[in-house]
């Protein structure tokens, strides 16, 4: 109860804090001959204009959260409570008072009291700061905006527009200032008429006009203008035009008495060659590349040294200063410029990414040198090796509802170069230690928990195949191949688990927004070592079982079906009877299906795992960088698993164990289909206002050599980065009320809508909603609650609602969020809206970066 009142009094706390904040007037620092601007309004032909880069020319921006949807300017509000003459009241209430400056003296001390004085005026400097200052109207400001909106109508072709403004000011000293535009007819592109001097440059006209931003009919826009110089600058670039820039390239524009038609011409120059004393025009010319040198050690420290070594591979030369540490073929291979090729800025841009993606290298750089007599060029290209050898040691401290404390040691060594091949080869070691909280004998629960580990992980900088790639998958798009193998051993978690993996896999990277991922080959193989302990680790499970006995007379109320010694050979014994009939239950009763749930899921996760699967990922992610917040990522992934062991167990003839299932090495391995996809789009309204969402579907399909998924393969909702009022593996199936600790399925739907904005400094508020279930489909689970049976079970979804409060470092952004059970399907179909909508029942989640 305690915790209720304290949740219930802070809440009221909070509640009268933003209400004083709310009849704190707004204009209380306006003076009497100042207005605050409330209000900006954009009308375009007498409707509201909301785009934000129409809207962002306003030069003199309302404070913020003054528009928007919430309209609550809190940083106001909080400079507000700031006095601007803090040391004239700190005199006349204090200081100019000999006898208080006397008491406080006494009860604090002369240097205590000074203190306090100081924190006076700093926590009122600290509002100030914290705060915002209130806008106010100024006349200027309108009418150079007023100016920048006629500017910005005009480059979009709309030259004769007009615009106005009218600003309305009430006696309450707000200011409200609507600006309105009227277009008029706009100015369409008529004629592109080409002037260049260069005859290299007007032979190739014909193929570069292809394409053009430019376009007959289209209206006027100066964007497409200067995009259009940017394409033809790319084009010229690469085709041989080494000197070529984009300041030689002009476009003039003609209006006059053309009855709103735009005449254009476009006006290449030729080269311009600055001398000592003069200026030497001439026309340009294509440039072709005649060597290129390839310097594979070029650091500080060998700078006075000489070349000692040097190699022809093809048509490329390696100088080193050192004995060459990389096979030939390695390097040139990340090089796109081949000896004759024109120049091209493409070919030095896709040289440059790939020597950057091998990891090998710092700073890589290109040089071109320029031999006048047959205007050709020499590229040098510079390297500097880093260490061939990386090591990391990342010790950790950890506590979990398992441990009560444990200690961790991660350590990795990575290998550059390992075959001359520019290959990387990692080398990681774990090793986990630590103290269980519910062994019975306390000796032996010190640090009895381990886990131990290590994972073999090498990179190729190529598609490792029997067969030639380079005409699917060419060289630029960087593609390598992975292997890795690892292996781990549990001892005292869970099951105590040992768990075998290995993969081939293969990346390429067509763009800097796609990546795609085939891993062709991916085996897993994880085996549980104490199988007995189920029931000790699912506790909930074995409790139900308790209850079942006890209610059916099975056991006495106060005994229970484990042994002393922590031995649930009796659960195992009493749900054989209740499956055998050798109870009191029959299938027709709810306790018996609860048994039968019980022991299928025990079955499920109790036996081992062979997966041999093959999966394939495409990721298309339009983010350009850490600020960009108006952008897409997409991901689809699927997966098969078990199709090659089945047609090889077929091939061979192997026999079938007693559930008509093949095995290997004595495991029954896993088949099934898995396919997920995941879309999040971000909308960025200005501000540190942004919209965030997230749709995510998955089902795993089992079949042929198998009824049901893998614990490892299964979807939970839930989390931090999930269903944010549930916490993890709690939420679903369906409508089930399961108290199982770990509640998984086959398939899966979430959606996510956030709504971010900025508070005062880089601290950040978020109310979010979060929609979704997991449910099992296609398997062995018959609970009709837990069961997706078509459309009426999306009834079942989950509702979860709430707030949250987040901190951005710039390198990461520290989460905090607030989830509430807003439509809980677990409870009754009348009963589900609201349930426990508080704070007493809400979820907390901390989280590190936003999630999604």
């Amino acid at each position: 109860m305690k915790l209720r009142y304290r949740t219930i009094s802070n809440t009221i706390g909070f509640v009268i804090f933003i209400s004083l904040l709310s009849s704190c007037s707004i204009v209380k620092r306006v003076k009497s001959n100042e207005y605050l601007v409330t209000e900006n309004v954009i009308l375009e032909d007498g409707k509201k204009n909301n785009e934000e880069r129409v809207n962002n020319i306003i030069i003199q921006k309302t404070n913020s959260g003054m528009q928007g949807m919430f309209k609550f300017p809190l940083k106001l509000h909080i400079y507000n409570l700031a006095r601007p003459n803090i040391d004239s009241i700190i005199e006349a209430n204090i200081l100019s008072n000999p006898n208080k400056v006397r008491r406080k003296t006494n009860l604090l001390s002369k240097k205590q009291f000074d203190k306090y004085i100081e924190s006076k005026r700093n926590f009122n400097s600290w509002l100030k700061r914290t705060g915002e200052a209130p806008v106010i109207y100024n006349i200027d400001k309108t009418e150079k905006t007023a100016s920048n909106l006629n500017k910005y109508y005009a480059r979009r072709g709309w030259f004769n527009n007009e615009v106005d403004f009218e600003v309305n000011k009430d006696s309450n000293k707000i200011a409200k200032v609507a600006y309105k535009i009227v277009k008029h007819k706009p100015y369409l592109i008529d004629s592109i008429t080409p002037f260049i001097s260069s005859p290299a440059i007007d032979s190739l006209y014909n193929d570069f006009s292809k394409g053009s931003y430019l376009q007959k009919g289209d209206q006027f826009d100066e964007d497409n203008y200067e995009r259009e110089r940017e394409r033809i600058n790319t084009y010229l670039r690469n085709s041989g035009f080494y000197h070529f820039g984009q300041d030689y390239i002009r476009m003039v524009i003609d209006t006059i008495g053309t009855n709103n038609k735009v005449n254009t011409e476009l006006i290449i120059a030729d080269r311009s060659i600055r001398a000592e004393d003069s200026v030497i025009i001439r026309p340009f010319k294509i440039y072709k590349i005649k060597a290129i040198n390839i310097f594979t050690d070029d650091n500080f420290d060998n700078r006075f040294k000489a070349i000692s070594d040097t190699t022809t591979f093809k048509d490329y030369t390696l100088y080193s200063k050192n004995k060459l540490k990389f096979r030939p073929k390695a390097l040139t291979d990340a090089v796109f410029m081949n000896k004759g090729d024109i120049y091209s800025d493409l070919a030095r841009s896709r040289t440059s990414r790939y020597l950057n993606d091998l990891q090998m290298f710092r700073y890589p750089s290109i040089d071109y040198v320029e031999n006048e007599e047959d205007s050709t060029l020499t590229a040098n290209i510079y390297l500097e090796p880093r260490k061939k050898y990386t090591l990391n040691f990342d010790p950790e401290i950890n506590q979990s509802n398992i441990q009560t404390i444990g200690f961790s040691f991660n350590t990795g060594l990575k290998i550059r170069n390992i075959f001359r091949g520019a290959e990387t080869l990692e080398l990681t070691a774990i090793a986990a230690i630590g103290a269980s909280k519910d062994r019975s004998d306390d000796a032996s629960a010190f640090f009895d928990i381990n886990e131990y580990g290590g994972n073999i992980r090498l990179t190729l900088p190529r598609l490792f195949t029997p067969f030639n790639t380079d005409k699917i998958i060419p060289k630029y798009m960087s593609p390598n191949t992975v292997i890795n193998l690892s292996a781990t051993s549990q001892q005292n978690i869970g099951l105590d688990k040992q768990t075998l993996a290995g993969i081939l896999g293969y990346n390429w990277f067509p763009s800097n927004t796609v990546s795609n991922t085939l891993d062709l080959f991916n085996v897993e193989f994880v085996k549980n070592l104490n199988t007995d302990n189920y029931f000790g680790v699912y506790t909930n499970s074995f409790d139900r079982l308790n209850d079942i006995a006890r209610d059916i007379d099975y056991i006495d109320q106060n005994e229970s079906l484990e042994n002393p010694a922590n031995n649930f050979d009796p659960a195992d014994v009493f749900i054989d009877d209740v499956i055998n009939g050798n109870t009191s239950l029959t299938p027709q009763d709810e306790d018996y299906v609860s048994v039968s749930n019980i022991n299928e899921r025990k079955d499920r996760l109790t036996e081992n795992n062979l997966i041999f699967s093959s999966s394939y990922t495409y990721k298309k992610n339009k983010r350009e960088n850490i600020f960009d917040n108006d952008f897409s990522v997409f991901k689809w992934r699927i997966e098969f698993a078990g199709n090659l062991l089945t047609n090889f167990s077929k091939l061979i003839g192997s026999s079938k164990n007693d559930n008509d299932n093949y095995e290997i090495f004595g495991v029954a391995f896993s088949q099934y289909l898995k396919t997920e996809i995941d879309y999040v789009k971000y909308f960025d309204f200005g501000r540190h206002n942004i919209f965030a969402f997230r749709s995510y579907a998955g089902i795993a399909i089992p079949y042929g050599n198998s009824n049901s998924i893998p614990f490892a393969k299964s979807f939970f909702a839930g989390g931090p980065n999930d269903n944010r009022a549930w916490t993890a593996y709690n939420l679903g199936p369906g409508s089930s009320n399961n108290t199982d600790e770990f509640n998984e399925a086959n398939f899966k739907i979430h959606l996510s809508a956030e709504q971010r904005f900025g508070l005062f400094g880089n601290l950040r508020g978020a109310l979010f909603v979060d929609v979704g279930n997991i449910w099992n489909i296609l398997d062995n689970v018959e609970d009709e609650d837990a069961t997706f049976n078509g459309f009426k079970s999306l009834k079942d979804i989950a509702i979860g609602s709430g707030f949250g409060l987040r901190y951005d470092f710039d390198f990461f952004v520290l989460r905090f969020d607030v989830g509430f059970k807003t439509y809980d399907p677990a409870q009754e179909i009348d009963n589900r809206w609201f349930r426990d909508y508080n704070f007493r029942n809400a979820v907390y989640n901390i989280g590190i970066n936003y999630p999604f």
